[in-house]
């Protein structure tokens, strides 16, 4: 099998299952069983990518050091997006928009009290921050690469990140705000993908996003409990 059919068929067996996923909790089926198929969706996410490398591609495992720096380029692109997160809310009066679809999804995640929504916003802010670094920024954009040159491999990575992200924005914000948002976390996915092509590692692209969810996160508290 050449390196093109098989970069195909690994993107084709992972790139609809984050937006599925999404869709089936937060639109087709919210409840139990959603969240269900959305974990498992989850699962397939990280699981796939790693038994591909290693089965299929016969890869050896690493832990992505940042051994060409960027760490520091991180910090600071991370605290660039937060400050400009902060700013969009400001200037397009999201922090004044009526949450209560807002207020509705986070409760059917189990995230409406205080607490419960700060030990959700760790996790997404840590772990699955990582887990989408992980998977768009190396797994993605290195199988595009074998398709395409690298800066198209970068947009499409980024493409590829936004897709879920807008089937869940959509459910609880105006269309206007919905393209807003998709649009940041587009720019997002090209920076990280930057990041990632520039050093080879995705611990810079990590501190970035890090930083970047603790805004969107901030945002949230305020607008929910504020």
């Amino acid at each position: 099998m050449t390196d093109r059919r098989r970069a195909l068929i690994a993107l084709g067996l992972l790139v609809p299952v984050p937006s599925l996923g999404a869709a089936t909790a937060m639109i087709w089926a919210p409840g139990p069983t959603g969240q269900a198929l959305f974990m498992a969706a989850k699962v397939w996410l990280v699981a796939f990518p790693v038994l591909w490398y290693l089965a299929v591609e016969r890869g050896r495992p690493s832990l992505s050091p940042a051994t060409r720096g960027g760490l520091g380029l991180g910090l600071a692109t991370g605290v660039a997006a937060g400050a400009a997160i902060w700013l969009a809310a400001l200037l397009t009066g999201v922090l004044d928009m009526d949450v209560g679809e807002l207020a509705g999804v986070v409760g059917e995640m189990g995230l409406a009290s205080p607490r419960a929504y700060l030990l959700g916003a760790l996790g997404w802010t840590f772990v699955n921050s990582l887990i989408e670094e992980f998977v768009y920024r190396w797994f993605v954009l290195s199988e595009l690469e074998r398709l395409v040159a690298t800066p198209a491999a970068v947009l499409g990575s980024a493409a590829v990140f936004t897709a879920h992200h807008v089937v869940a924005l959509s459910t609880y914000l105006p269309w206007g705000l919905t393209v807003l948002a998709s649009t940041g976390v587009f720019l997002g996915g090209v920076l990280w993908a930057v990041l990632y092509a520039r050093t080879r590692s995705i611990w810079p692209g990590w501190v970035s996003h890090v930083l970047a969810d603790v805004a969107v996160f901030a945002v949230g508290w305020e607008l929910l409990f504020g």
